[in-house]
């Protein structure tokens, strides 16, 4: 979300009259980067030096000549811009600086007391671009100018600080999405008289943005592709984008002729270590932490406890970006310095090794996380394994590729099951189970676990078929192969399957049984509590709401003891269930509210929308007819994202049954089917604030469109239950 700017000031009028400075003509439209040029504004009267350092090619040059033209009129003796990037020899610098400075000096002192002099009494904004590879030289220059010339600032701009007292650093990131497209669009128009933007090519355009980081160089080099390739051409090549990205403008920089040469600038003012560790980061994917760099990447020649401080200077020079996040201190490489650093590691020899480093690394984090599921980090865990999802994708990427290790890809994909299972991405997880069971391997306990996950997971995405074919070939070769906990699961997910498809004896039999084994085995998990939450289920919906609730209630103290939420949500929404059928709606939905909140935090939709189908059933029993079938229909939107609607269920449908006939009823056709379209165009995070609602105030003030047929009658919990009956009290 964008903070609320301040104006900035005007950009300069060529004609008006200025004080003497040497700053280039724009020579294209400068595109976004409203924040930036704010906070550098801001900085800027802040600070007497700010620096702005990132990647090559991310628009330093831009946007401190942009900053420069608005602030101009500030300074009386102007503003000078030294473009020091051709400068290789040290003792050139103050030469360098005097030239842009348009200082001629044919006296015998000194080139810096020259300067010295020169500065001490001016106001002027000195910007400084391009003096990466003489930093420390600079940095001493640039510390004794600020100390002579008192109303001196200086506004320096390249990869990495110049680490002075009272530097104020302005780390430059890739252009948002909108603004690179913007850009890119612009850019394109030049080369290609009459591209724009159009609802044909806009997806393409922004992939095609994204693969390229929103690096505005790589955008402009893209842009010019275009004189011979479509938009999707390019992208199609992008796979090889250092090929593919040359041929700037004559106009620009040498650095910036292709995007190569503006990345291998950086590379070049590596040190050794810096440039090995750059090529050894290219393994992973997405976000990072220092403990997996320390152990993938550290060795012999670069120790563990050597890392962070090499880290730090790649950090420093934009190699690597930091990012804080709700999981602590972590670190990303843009995809074009991960692709430059990995042709690097290609080039080493060591990438093979690398890279079982780091699917060793991924599989002990999702055994840990697995272990830790069940326990008071469960929220931890399931955001710890969202923010590897990338990581862990390469690592059973990795284990399909090498010859005899697809058992490794089949147990990360049976281990994930609290991913793709408790955080909502059952499609996912679909995918690579059925892709990890079509390597040929023996039956062993990973691909045993594979399967009775992958017969979960169709469970819950309403695919019987599916989920028999796994159930039943786990269960055989379980039998064969003497492993009593793969049967254990084997036979608990049959019974899960029989219950979502009605055949409530043989679910009872089957869970029953599942429970007997779980006990035999010492097994105490969040699985073995859902086995015990689907009987529950099994016996109320056979009539008997008091012992499914007895049998909940224990598993709620379960949970609380061991600090389990995802199992609890659903012995929540038995509970529920119970409440409405003992009479109790208001203690149904206070049920419901905790189990849609743990919902939420996860992530999953199949309890989320599960709580849904119940609560608007609770909203209709207690008389608000309009605001039920808004509830149904924000679930509508939700199901499709999860599988078949209710499993096919009888069973699990009755509620969205008798809800439907309360609200039809009540509200009469036309009126209930509008209420069903205003739910379905809420999202999930809307539709759980609203059921979150403290009351029945709060429903009230909602507007639902109506139409004035049917004539409403409001019914009363007293009048009518959940399951069509009289209420008991």
């Amino acid at each position: 979300m964008r903070r609320p700017q301040r104006p900035l000031p005007s950009p300069r009028d060529p004609s008006a009259s200025a004080a003497p400075g040497n700053l280039p003509a724009e020579l294209s439209s400068f595109v976004g980067r409203e924040n930036e040029l704010t906070d550098l504004v801001r900085l800027l009267d802040e600070s007497r030096l700010v620096t702005v350092v990132g990647v090559g090619g991310v628009g330093k040059t831009r946007c401190v000549t942009r900053v420069a033209a608005l602030l101009e009129k500030r300074y009386c003796d102007g503003v000078r811009v030294a473009e020091l990037s051709a400068v290789h020899d040290p003792e050139l610098l103050e030469h360098a600086l005097a030239d842009a400075l348009g200082l001629t000096d044919h006296t015998g002192r000194p080139p810096r007391t020259a300067l010295l002099d020169h500065l001490a009494p001016r106001r002027m904004l000195l910007v400084i671009d391009g003096f990466e590879h003489l930093v420390d030289d600079c940095a001493g220059l640039v510390r004794e100018l600020l100390r002579r010339a008192p109303w001196l600032r200086v506004l320096a701009a390249g990869r990495l600080p110049l680490e002075l007292d009272g530097e104020l650093v302005l780390p430059l990131p890739p252009m948002t999405d909108e603004d690179a497209i913007r850009l890119f669009a612009e850019r394109a128009a030049a080369v290609r008289p009459g591209f724009r933007l159009t609802d044909r090519n806009r997806a393409v355009t922004r992939e095609l943005c994204r693969r390229l980081d929103g690096i505005p160089l790589a955008l402009e080099l893209a842009a010019g592709r275009l004189r011979a390739l479509s938009t999707e051409q390019v992208l199609q090549r992008l796979d090889d984008r250092f090929r593919l990205l040359t041929g700037s403008s004559r106009s620009a920089p040498a650095r910036h002729q292709t995007l190569r040469t503006a990345i291998g600038w950086s590379h070049e003012l590596c040190a050794p270590e810096q440039r090995l560790l750059w090529a050894r980061l290219s393994v992973f994917a997405g976000q990072f932490d220092l403990e997996s760099v320390e152990y993938i990447c550290g060795g012999a020649d670069l120790p563990a406890e050597s890392v962070l401080d090499v880290l730090s200077a790649l950090l420093a020079q934009s190699v690597v970006l930091r990012e804080d996040t709700e999981q602590g201190t972590r670190y990303r490489m843009l995809d074009t310095m991960r692709e430059y650093g990995a042709e690097w590691l290609a080039a080493t020899g060591d990438a093979d090794r690398l890279r079982r480093r780091h699917r060793d690394w991924y599989v002990g984090l999702a055994t840990w996380c697995e272990l830790d599921w069940f326990g008071p980090r469960q929220a931890e865990v399931a955001a710890r394994a969202e923010s590897e999802l990338p990581n862990l994708r390469q690592a059973m990427e990795y284990s399909l590729e090498s010859s005899g290790e697809a058992h490794l890809a089949q147990y990360l994909a049976g281990t994930l099951w609290f991913l793709w299972v408790g955080c909502g991405r059952l499609a996912e997880g679909r995918h690579w189970l059925d892709h990890v069971l079509e390597e040929g391997a023996a039956y062993d306990s990973s691909r045993l676990k594979a399967l009775w996950v992958l017969g979960q997971v169709a469970v819950l995405q309403g695919d019987p078929v599916g989920a028999i074919s796994a159930l039943q070939e786990c269960r055989d070769e379980a039998e064969r192969a003497g492993d009593p906990t793969a049967l254990a699961y084997a036979v608990h997910r049959m019974g899960g399957l029989a219950l979502v498809t009605d055949d409530l004896a043989r679910a009872r039999r089957l869970l029953d049984d599942a429970l007997g084994r779980y006990r035999d085995l010492g097994e105490l998990n969040s699985n073995v509590l859902m086995a015990r939450i689907e009987l529950a289920t099994v016996i109320g919906f056979q009539g008997d709401p008091d012992t499914a609730a007895e049998i909940c209630q224990e598993v709620r103290e379960v949970c609380e003891d061991h600090g389990e939420q995802w199992a609890l949500s659903y012995a929540l929404y038995v509970l529920a269930s119970a409440a409405l059928q003992r009479g109790r709606p208001d203690r149904a939905r206070e049920l419901l509210g905790k189990c849609l909140a743990i919902g939420r935090a996860f992530h999953d939709l199949l309890g989320s929308v599960l709580a849904l189908e119940l609560l608007a059933l609770v909203t209709a029993v207690q008389g608000d007819a309009a605001e039920a079938a808004v509830l149904q229909g924000a679930a509508d939107r939700i199901w499709p994202s999860v599988g078949l609607p209710l499993f096919g269920s009888a069973h699990y449908g009755q509620p969205r049954f008798r809800c439907e006939q309360l609200a039809r009823r009540e509200l009469g056709d036309g009126p209930y089917e509008a209420a069903l379209r205003a739910g379905g165009l809420l999202d999930l995070d809307a539709v759980v604030a609203r059921a979150l609602a403290d009351g029945p105030a709060d429903r009230a003030q909602r507007s639902v469109p109506r139409s004035g047929a049917g004539k409403r009658r409001r019914p009363t919990a007293s009048r009518t239950s959940g399951r069509g009956g009289p209420e008991r009290s």
